[in-house]
């Protein structure tokens, strides 16, 4: 990022506030802000990027504010590369939303966009899912997707992911192109658009129906792995509760869950109509015990057997389930995926339905313990950097050349895949995959949780911790860079009076996976600690990881690493 000048921040701020496309309301949030120095710069002193999750911000004015005129300019410079690589052959463009504010206006406006390129545009009605996106766009045979969300971030922040042929987000060699194309327009007055009246009745503008819902709805069921399971009372006495958080989650994990039997499903009534604000929780994120307050509460009431939790643009699934003692706990993202893997593999190779080339595909800041299942039943385990858009590339690449099956790809951040329909994470189908492995266990006596305790004793104690430290600003940018510099050039040698035997630097480009920012620092007992900048918040992420022989030694391991690496990360 190059850093800009008081004086040329200032420009920028001035050339908003002179610029008669720019309407009044703008302007006058602007002029709000006159004596605010600091808050100028931080809304001008750099254009949106493109992260690992897209283009992510808090709303407002500004070149790095996310605005109608952000969302054009970025648009019609995906438009200027759609039509740079294929304008002979017509491209198209699927685009989708969630329930932020804004989302609606932004998607509709990128829709006219694109028209005022002569490119036709797939809109839905309504709120719809990121992964049901990816889906489109390879059902339709689109050239590009876009959907209008910024997944679990707090209610201030909207975004624009864009994606490729093959449904996944661009890879950074895509993205760094379209970057290129939206740094090269001049000004507003170079975004083409059309009326919505003119979209439509060129043909530009074209609305899906419910027949897209229904081709989504099927595909999704169709990757239950015990169809029969749920026919009997087994349906009607396994007891889910589910909140979508206020998002795009509610009409399509209900159906699911419906159409492959479970019929004792509970909705947190509070949590079910869409609200920008998600006025009920301070984060619509499933990652952390408090948005699922109100799910516990109805969970108790009708002794529920799990809990199933969405994110606004439902890729993110999170699940709660009872503990020995009967209480409530809520599984993290890693705990979640190696139940999966060991869902979905055990049923696979117990009908003899296990592919000999077969293949998980997890992050490198994800846990090992899945990886450590997959390999026991001789799936091949591969990571990649963080993003479901190096899984998804991975995907398409083993597609076109046969070398693996794909069977299964998560993150430790909640998102997961089964099943080749989509090239991006998707809570629809991990809500089915993980009720279905609970109800399952449950027919055997079981609970999911005796389950993982099982696999802990079978491959180790495994658990992980996150931290992070929010850095807002352009001095917040600064500051995360300024850590990592002193991480890589002055790596400590021992942590918690642990020995670290290995430094992964993924700057370099390690493993064949493309440079990334990111340091990895491997101990002697084989527990690891990860720092990385998120590329979608002003955040550093610190990843950690232990496995022991006991819950209780594997607790105090990873306290003591938190705890050290973090007074050094607060110190730097």
């Amino acid at each position: 990022m190059s850093e800009l000048s008081t004086e040329s921040i200032r420009a920028r701020y001035e050339g908003w506030l002179n610029d008669p496309l720019i309407d009044e309301a703008t302007k006058e949030e602007l002029r709000g802000i006159s004596s605010e120095e600091k808050e100028i710069v931080d809304r001008f002193y750099r254009e949106l990027e493109f992260g690992t999750g897209g283009l992510r911000g808090v709303m407002g004015a500004g070149t790095n504010r996310l605005n109608a005129y952000t969302v054009g300019k970025v648009t019609q410079g995906l438009a200027n590369w759609l039509l740079s690589k294929d304008s002979a052959h017509n491209p198209s463009v699927v685009i989708a939303h969630d329930s932020r504010n804004f989302s609606p206006e932004f998607a509709l406006d990128s829709a006219l966009v694109l028209a005022g390129n002569g490119i036709k545009t797939y809109l839905y009605k309504g709120l719809r899912s990121t992964p049901q996106l990816s889906f489109a766009v390879r059902t339709l045979g689109a050239s590009s997707g876009i959907v209008i969300t910024a997944s679990h971030n707090p209610p201030e922040y909207n975004g624009y992911k864009a994606y490729g042929p093959d449904g996944c987000q661009l890879i950074p060699e895509d993205a760094e192109q379209v970057i290129s194309a939206i740094s090269n327009i001049a000004g507003f007055d170079e975004v083409k658009r059309i009326s919505r009246d003119d979209a439509e009745s060129q043909g530009l503008l074209v609305w899906l129906d419910e027949a897209a819902d229904r081709a989504y709805i099927d595909t999704v069921v169709s990757q239950s792995l015990n169809a029969d399971l749920l026919k009997g009372d087994l349906g009607d006495s396994f007891k889910v509760v589910f909140t979508p958080l206020h998002g795009t989650g509610n009409m399509p994990v209900r159906e699911v869950l419906k159409q492959a039997g479970f019929r004792n499903v509970h909705t947190v009534e509070e949590q079910e109509q869409p609200d920008g604000y998600f006025s009920t929780v301070v984060s619509p994120n499933p990652e952390e015990r408090e948005a699922f307050t109100l799910a516990i509460e109805l969970a108790k009431k009708v002794n529920a057997d799990i809990i199933i939790g969405t994110d606004p643009d439902a890729d993110r699934m999170g699940a709660v389930v009872k503990n020995n003692t009967g209480d409530y706990v809520v599984l993290t993202g890693n705990q979640s995926g190696a139940l999966m893997v060991h869902y979905k593999l055990s049923m696979l190779k117990e009908r003899g339905l296990l592919p000999a080339n077969g293949i998980v595909i997890k992050t490198i800041v994800t846990s090992e313990m899945g990886a450590d299942i997959a390999r026991a039943h001789g799936v091949t385990v591969e990571n990649t950097l963080t993003g479901f858009k190096y899984i998804g590339e991975k995907m398409t690449r083993y597609e076109e050349t046969g070398e693996h099956s794909f069977l299964f790809g998560y993150e430790e951040s909640y998102g997961y895949l089964t099943g080749t329909y989509a090239r991006d994470k998707d809570a629809v189908v991990a809500a089915l995959l993980i009720s279905e492995a609970a109800a399952y266990y449950s027919s055997q006596g079981k609970t999911i949780y005796d389950i993982l305790q099982q696999l802990y004793v079978e491959y180790g104690f495994y658990l992980e911790g996150l931290e992070s430290r929010t850095l807002k600003g352009f001095d917040g940018v600064q500051q995360i860079q300024g850590i990592m510099n002193d991480w890589r050039s002055n790596p400590p040698s021992e942590i918690g009076g642990v020995k670290i035997t290995e430094v992964l630097d993924y700057s370099i480009g390690l493993s064949g996976l493309r440079p990334e920012n990111v340091l990895k620092y491997i101990c002697e007992d084989g527990s690891w600690f990860c720092l990385r900048p998120s590329g979608t918040e002003p955040k550093i992420k610190v990843y950690f990881a232990v496995k022991q022989q006991s819950h209780k030694a594997s607790t105090d391991a990873l306290q003591s690493m938190i705890s050290a690496v973090m007074s050094l990360v607060d110190r730097t």
